[in-house]
């Protein structure tokens, strides 16, 4: 991302939201379904959930090299960011426009209106989760990949 966009982004994993969790529903076979519940059963795992979790953990980890590269390829900001409504202003004062590449979750705060939106923000691509007013949805739909 563009160096001065920086001061536009600020990070807050400390923000409840970093809480949350997307739901995501997969397919077993009932041979892979019962073995993850006999796991449960023994202790090794508190639910299935927990077991799934894990698993998508451990498969991560062992791609970290090629999320890595294919992060810094992308040029890709990678965890919880928040647009402001006072760093958008800011950003419109100076001319200048975003990019958002986030790899996590992107949060345009809730008193950004729609107009200023449009006029800050050249695309928004989240591999993740994007939370914004329906109104601000709306008015860069077209600018959403």
């Amino acid at each position: 991302m563009d160096e001065t966009l920086m001061p536009a982004l600020q990070k807050t994993t400390a923000d409840h939201r970093a809480n949350e969790s997307e739901k995501v529903t997969i397919n077993l076979g009932h041979i892979e379904a019962g073995q993850i519940e006999l796991l449960v059963l023994e202790g090794f795992y508190s639910n299935r959930s927990d077991f799934i979790r894990t698993a998508i953990r451990n498969q991560i980890d062992r791609h970290a090299q090629a999320v890595d590269q294919a992060i810094a390829r992308r040029r890709v900001i990678l965890g919880l960011h928040r647009f402001g409504h006072a760093e958008l202003e800011a950003m419109q004062v100076e001319g200048e426009v975003l990019e958002i590449r986030v790899l996590g979750l992107a949060v345009i705060a809730p008193d950004v209106p729609p107009e200023l939106a449009r006029a800050t923000i050249r695309s928004v691509s989240v591999l993740g989760a994007f939370q914004a007013s329906a109104a601000v949805k709306a008015a860069l739909a077209d600018r959403m990949s």
